[in-house]
């Protein structure tokens, strides 16, 4: 299964770390890659594949005008969860959405997200009821969907890599 974020109305001005830690923590974790919305932002752009040359791995970003057109041509080859404090919570769900074997979409918001995107969702996915960041919403998503797994994940074409140590700071450059 092939999971790609969809982020909802960037802002440069005022999402700019927001927006870049979502598609790191979506790289890292073992997303595909991600589609934007909102203002386009080539720096973006050019951090993530600058994160690819470095740190290795494929993740792709790219940015749509139209998010509705890109959940609706997702639809027809995969299912779309929406990651929201008010759908129903991801422990009574996920074990649904990992046996349901299609790619996946994952819509994260950023401003308010509009009614058509909870109707458009196969699943609308709470991580919990209460306001909380995005970053972590996926975050806790991909772990639970991954059954944890994505924590063992290696980047292939890596020029830089850390060597795990109980203090201090090592990284192996190749």
């Amino acid at each position: 299964m092939t999971i790609k974020i969809l982020r909802l109305g960037h802002r440069p001005s005022r999402d700019k770390r927001v927006t870049t830690h979502l598609l790191l923590a979506a790289r890292a974790l073992g997303a595909s890659g991600a589609i934007y919305t909102g203002v386009k932002d080539a720096q973006l752009e050019r951090k993530i594949q600058k994160i690819n040359l470095n740190w290795g791995g494929y993740f792709e970003i790219s940015f749509a005008e139209d998010w509705s057109k890109e959940i609706k041509n997702w639809k027809k080859k995969g299912k779309v969860v929406h990651l929201t404090m008010y759908g129903l919570p991801i422990k009574n769900v996920i074990e649904e959405i990992r046996k349901d074997g299609s790619d996946k979409l994952v819509i994260v918001g950023g401003a308010k997200v509009p009614r058509e995107v909870f109707n458009m969702a196969d699943w609308n996915v709470s991580i919990t009821s209460q306001p909380h960041s995005e970053v972590s919403a996926l975050a806790i998503f991909l772990h639970e969907i991954f059954k944890g797994n994505e924590l063992n994940l290696t980047f292939e074409k890596a020029k830089l890599r850390i060597v795990p140590q109980g203090q201090g700071k090592k990284v192996i450059e190749f």
